[in-house]
């Protein structure tokens, strides 16, 4: 069995687990799309990921929308990226520096 990466919630609650097969090509993709788009709402994050997913060599198992909702919590709690809450949708950014 392979093991899991632990994920965090941002909140405290509690996360899932998931493997480095699933967990690491959303990551990039979360972060090459936030790299080359700068802030992003979710719908756009959540487009630009889908886009990289499905025309990867790869088949991705599951919930493409599911479990990258969960790497960005993860990486929202790890502040690899920020969440601006606003007056309208919240934007997700890479942190300064």
């Amino acid at each position: 069995m392979e093991a899991k990466i632990q994920l965090r919630h941002p909140a405290g609650k509690k996360a899932v687990s998931m493997t480095p097969v699933k967990y690491e090509p959303l990551k990039k993709a979360i972060l090459d799309h936030l790299k080359s788009h700068g802030p992003s709402t979710q719908k756009e994050l959540m487009d630009g990921v889908a886009h990289v997913i499905q025309s990867s060599a790869t088949k991705f198992e599951g919930s493409v929308p599911w479990h990258t909702e969960w790497v960005k919590l993860d990486l929202e709690a790890r502040k690899e990226i920020i969440r601006e809450a606003g007056t309208g949708l919240d934007r997700y950014s890479l942190p300064e520096g």
